[in-house]
């Protein structure tokens, strides 16, 4: 099984690969590098404050983005050429199939971290560059993980992205809207609004705290809580967890073969 896992990972990098995901990859750090000095020029004060604050955002989206989409389309693509029932009729396991694609995802959400991280260290510290790397690879593992699931679930690229991404901007945004629900401009006792403060509460114990993920502050002011980064990193392996299990539940009860 692990020599399976390790094959199917393998081929899973090498097909990225071939894809021109290295070019893409490098193609939008020079513009997302273009973009941050130009607009630290032009920035009146906090030039080299205003570069990495917005160099830091452009990569954690570009990146957010495009392993999404590398998940869904190469999964889905497999899907509907029938290459996954090929793989299943020769008494591959989907276990097997499965981890050998989250960690062939898996390298390519380190590769994307390490060359993003690379390009912050013309502005930043090495060591707060290292959190903010560290943490952007968790947050790439968990979309990978979602990404998964996702695509078992609609076996669609629209549907499937389209969750993907609705579930990445709640789970971004939900301390924004936690505090909006919690402090209205007009202050009502009705249910309704009871209503959605307990709902929204609700969403926030169910979604990853991916706000804590990635700050551009540990860039701006340095990174020097270790529990912040624990923090981190316990939440990857809780929702990671989660998510696979999610994951191979919808693929074990499908029937493609």
């Amino acid at each position: 099984m692990t020599r399976l896992i390790f094959v199917i990972a393998r081929y899973t990098l090498l097909e990225a690969l071939r894809n021109r995901l290295l070019w893409l990859a490098l193609t939008i750090s020079f513009i997302a590098f273009g973009l941050s000095a130009f607009l630290g020029d032009v920035a009146i004060t906090e030039h080299t404050q205003i570069q990495i604050a917005v160099l830091a955002a452009m990569l954690r989206i570009s990146g957010v983005v495009m392993l999404a989409l590398i998940v869904v389309t190469t999964v889905l693509r497999e899907m509907q050429d029938k290459s996954l029932e090929l793989l299943l009729a020769m008494d591959v396991p989907r276990a097997s199939y499965y981890f050998g694609k989250l960690a062939g995802f898996a390298v390519i959400s380190f590769l994307l971290a390490l060359l993003f991280s690379t390009l912050l260290l013309m502005y930043a510290e090495p060591y707060a560059v290292l959190w903010w790397g560290v943490s952007f690879c968790c947050e790439l593992l968990l979309v990978t993980c979602l990404g998964l699931v996702m695509l078992f679930t609609f076996k669609q690229i629209p549907a499937a992205i389209s969750a993907v991404f609705l579930f990445y901007v709640a789970a971004r945004s939900m301390s924004a809207v936690q505090l909006m629900a919690e402090n209205p401009i007009v202050r009502s006792t009705d249910i309704s609004q009871q209503f959605i403060n307990g709902f929204v509460e609700m969403l926030s114990w169910l979604l990853p705290s991916l706000h804590q993920f990635t700050r551009s502050e540990w860039l701006l002011y340095g990174a020097n809580n270790v529990s912040e980064l624990m923090m981190v990193l316990g939440q990857t392996l809780v929702y990671g967890m989660l998510l696979s299990m999610v994951a191979l539940f919808d693929f074990y009860r499908k029937n493609f073969v």
